[in-house]
């Protein structure tokens, strides 16, 4: 009998997983990825890498590092968000793109794919061409969302209850575009803002509440100088608006505000309503881009933190201490917050896991990254020290 009723409850629970992911699939549409599930812990750890860049000069050293960040965090999910492996020709791309995606395939980690200014500008092939380069790996879970919406590679990533097949919550993707026809940098447009604005309403009205999220795109949204203090004043650690004369932002004091700039944060020149509309829905949580090589900062505004993520590559002497990735953990007993941490290829390779995996397989690579982020660390640790002694303003925040 014990045996009889231990059956029957297992029957019930996988038809409520089954039912459970089903409604939402039925639900969803050709721009909704397979679904993803939390850990039985309900952990669920994003990798961030963007800006990689790859090419001849830096794709050993690129994804040598790269896979051991993925062996040192373990990630659920790689997420890439654009400036990948721009060559000349298809072929060569491919090549890059291959080695990098060989990382993950081989350490089954499903990985999200989105494009950035540089990976379709030359014009010698398209951003759907590229994105079949990423999708004939079975580690891709992203979408080529054809002639539906502007661009290649919006869509969404459900994350599911391990045990009870719940949708938990929403990770969104977005093509946030290359340039528009005045040569500015490009924004997520219009079609996309709506298409988001219509599947967050619709998975509310089906799961009877709001299923909290976080975006992901390349480009960062024009909020961030609304996000940030104007001053007419150039200073350290304080950077001119793009397209914008005499105009120079810094941390806004009363902000909620982590990490830090090193450059000038270069959004699209139109707003065409993305942030707005996540702020309406108040169902994301953040919005995390990359763009902006050497800034790892955040910004709380109006009630969404405006991310920016290092460039994720290895730049030859420079910007050990300036280039690295992005992890970002989920909790599913408390959806509605998430961590974030910055870790820089310096930290990284003197860290003690990094040191007992690969101190002997490519002792020259670290060697080089310790010497000069060393100098590059000092140089920035005294400058913070000094502008903020000299000012009293504070330039740098915990990550």
């Amino acid at each position: 009998m014990k045996k009889t009723i231990r059956i029957l409850l297992s029957l019930a629970l996988c038809a409520v997983i089954i039912s459970g992911t089903m409604i939402f699939a039925g639900a969803d549409d050709a721009l909704t990825a397979k679904p993803l599930y939390f850990n039985k812990d309900g952990s669920f750890r994003i990798l961030h890498i963007t800006d990689t860049h790859l090419s001849a000069d830096n794709a050993r050293e690129s994804v040598r590092l790269i896979a051991l960040a993925c062996d040192t965090e373990k990630p659920d999910l790689i997420m890439l968000t654009g400036d990948i492996a721009a060559q000349d020709t298809l072929e060569e791309t491919k090549k890059y793109a291959d080695e990098l995606m060989s990382v993950f395939e081989s350490r089954g980690i499903p990985v999200a794919v989105t494009f950035g200014n540089h990976d379709s500008e030359n014009g010698a092939y398209t951003r759907e061409e590229v994105m079949a380069l990423f999708n004939s790996f079975s580690c891709s879970v992203s979408i080529d969302d054809g002639d539906a919406l502007t661009g290649c590679g919006t869509y969404l990533v459900p994350v599911y209850s391990s045990d009870t097949g719940e949708l938990k919550f929403n990770l969104w993707v977005f093509d946030s575009g290359d340039y528009d026809s005045e040569n500015h940098y490009a924004n997520t447009a219009e079609d996309q803002v709506e298409w988001y604005r219509e599947k967050s309403s619709e998975i509310e009205r089906q799961s009877g509440k709001k299923i909290y999220s976080l975006a992901f795109q390349h480009i960062i949204v024009p909020e961030i100088y609304d996000a940030l203090e104007k001053t007419n004043i150039k200073g350290a650690f304080t950077y001119k608006r793009i397209y914008f004369e005499d105009e120079y932002y810094r941390f806004a004091k009363d902000a909620e505000n982590y990490g830090m700039f090193h450059e000038m944060p270069c959004p699209g020149y139109y707003n065409h309503g993305q942030f707005a509309a996540m702020a309406e829905r108040g169902d994301v949580l953040a919005i995390f881009t990359g763009h902006d090589h050497t800034n790892a900062f955040g910004v709380k505004y109006k009630g969404i933190d405006i991310v920016n993520s290092l460039s994720t590559r290895y730049n030859g002497d420079a910007f050990s201490t300036q280039y690295g990735y992005r992890v970002i953990d989920l909790d599913e007993s408390a959806c509605d917050k998430y961590k974030t941490r910055v870790v820089r290829w310096y930290d990284f390779v003197n860290s003690k896991e990094v040191k007992s995996q690969a101190e002997k397989e490519d002792s020259g690579l670290f060697a080089e990254i310790r010497f000069f982020g060393f100098f590059e660390k000092a140089f920035t640790d005294i400058s913070v020290f000094v502008v903020e002694l000299f000012t009293g303003r504070t330039v740098r925040y915990p990550d």
